[in-house]
């Protein structure tokens, strides 16, 4: 691939753009990029060359929500959250390029890049130990309530949302995407649907939500020898990525999607998962990492049964987006003919919940960023 000329992104002219505007980061050399993650979240690019190891995140190429990809409100949380304990990328710049200046022909900012893994698939467990993956996965926990913990107020994000009355325009969004994205009869997602309306809980917690936290959005780092004192030190949560969900809301719609994801493994009944979370590798049960949330927080989080339910039904709408577009030609890659499988899993995994069950079935495979249906 020429490195040069990316989709979304044309080096030569940012490298220009660079030495023009922020001299302090453009390099001596030529820069080169490559493409780290794409699809309908937002692009991630990583940019080799400057002074700094850099990242630049835009829109996607076609998108059908400009909400949905404000570069300046993810560069705002980002910004905002960088003094607080919360680790995440630092912030260099939030450029305007709708004129194409800068090579994206679209609003982009620049942030700094952070050594790490994503863990994502079962075959990243390999490098790591069982202890390794356990300590990664309870530090997870405890930086979420981190995240809670911050006075939106106090680091200038009192304005990103409305916590009062949150849950409700939530339900009503994800009913009108899902009467937008209909192709067929799922009975059990409009079952649930109708559950998550009649019995929608007040706000728990107001706080800054992430909207999509979940171990793929973690990068996982192990200090250096050099760094650690001799000997290479426990692995850590170098940074928290993809804030562009970001808002003030209830904090325990973050523990929600968190707990759907750890346990997607269960929740249909095919074999191509696409999870790193499996307990035999060593992650802990979902409810150690409640604990641990808890424990950070200093306070015990409510009866977590309605947002797990809603976490599933969120997902299950998502994905009947997605199987209305692979049915109608609008998708491209490899996964997509299975995605409307899982759609009537998720709805009954919802259902479950409420009921105050856990299912039981085995593995399952849904694209990897929930963000890209």
């Amino acid at each position: 691939m020429d490195h040069r000329t990316l989709p979304g992104l044309d080096v030569a002219r940012l490298e220009g753009w660079l030495h023009g505007h922020r001299p302090d980061l453009a390099g001596d050399g030529p820069l080169t990029a490559s493409l780290l993650a794409g699809g309908r979240s937002n692009l991630t690019y990583r940019v080799d060359g400057a002074r700094l190891p850099l990242v630049l995140r835009r829109p996607p190429l076609r998108h059908v929500q400009a909400t949905a990809h404000d570069m300046a409100r993810e560069h705002r949380v980002l910004s905002a959250l960088g003094p607080t304990r919360v680790p995440v990328p630092t912030t260099y710049a939030l450029v305007d390029d709708t004129d194409g200046a800068a090579g994206t022909g679209t609003p982009f900012f620049l942030m700094a890049r952070v050594d790490g893994e994503a863990l994502a698939t079962p075959a990243q467990n390999a490098r790591w130990s069982p202890d390794d993956l356990r300590t990664v996965s309870l530090e997870l926990a405890a930086l979420l309530a981190e995240l809670h913990a911050v006075d939106p107020h106090d680091v200038g994000l009192g304005d990103l949302g409305r916590p009062d009355g949150f849950l409700d325009r939530q339900v009503h969004r994800w009913g009108v995407q899902l009467d937008g994205s209909r192709s067929r009869d799922v009975p059990a997602l409009d079952d649930l649907q109708e559950r998550l309306r009649a019995d929608v809980p007040t706000t728990w917690r107001p706080a800054v939500v992430h909207g999509d936290y979940r171990l793929d959005n973690a990068l996982v780092a192990r200090p250096s020898a050099s760094d650690a004192g001799g000997a290479a030190g426990p692995p850590h949560v170098a940074a928290i990525l993809d804030w562009e969900m970001a808002t003030l809301g209830d904090a325990a719609v973050d523990l929600g999607m968190l707990g759907l994801y750890w346990e997607l493994a269960r929740v249909a009944d095919d074999d191509h998962t696409v999870t790193a979370v499996d307990p035999a590798a060593g992650y802990p049960d979902f409810a150690e990492l409640v604990d641990a949330y808890a424990a950070r927080l200093g306070a015990p989080p409510p009866d977590l049964a309605w947002y797990r339910a809603f976490a599933a039904y969120k997902l299950a709408v998502i994905l009947e987006g997605v199987h209305l577009r692979f049915r109608d030609g609008g998708t491209v890659g490899d996964g997509f003919e299975r995605v409307g499988d899982l759609v009537a899993p998720l709805a009954h995994e919802g259902l479950d919940r409420l009921a105050g069950r856990a299912r039981t079935a085995s593995r399952t495979s849904v694209p990897s960023r929930a963000g890209e249906a």
